[in-house]
């Protein structure tokens, strides 16, 4: 397994220790456990034109996921790439009262899924099994001892 972290703008100060190994046991929960990850934290003024370029929404948005190209062979490993703005995942965490630990691994759970074929946008039966698959995430990270919600 290889999960490579890169930081920019808002997204520097973030330390990814924590995240690192919290996304290697995402991964092997869902069965991922020789997939290559990227992970890059950003703030807004990087990911605002992302998400304007890629979802045609000129705002700010909290994750963002590139799925591996799907013509890589198999055996590459490529699971994709998710993009977080720590500067949202902040007001994020302030409006839902809970820590930016518990909103960077949610945001983190929310875009592995995303790489996985999930997709809340497609019709609220996806987005009930999607939100269901996050949750029983954040319980096993919880059991696992990695976060406390």
């Amino acid at each position: 397994m290889t999960i490579e972290f890169a930081r920019s703008g808002a997204g520097r100060a973030y330390p990814t220790t924590d995240l690192k190994k919290i996304a290697a046991a995402i991964l092997t929960a869902v069965e991922k456990s020789k997939a290559e990850l990227s992970v890059a934290l950003v703030g807004d003024r990087e990911m605002r034109p992302l998400n304007a370029k890629y979802r045609k929404k000129n705002k700010t948005t909290d994750v963002l996921s590139f799925p591996a190209d799907p013509a890589l062979p198999a055996q590459a490993g490529l699971l994709g790439d998710v993009i977080i703005s720590v500067e949202q995942a902040k007001r994020q965490a302030r409006d839902r009262k809970t820590s930016l630990e518990i909103e960077m691994v949610t945001l983190l759970i929310h875009g592995i899924l995303h790489l996985l074929g999930y997709d809340h946008e497609r019709s609220q039966r996806q987005a009930k099994i999607m939100a269901t698959v996050e949750q029983k995430l954040l319980s096993h990270l919880c059991e696992r001892g990695l976060i406390k919600l």
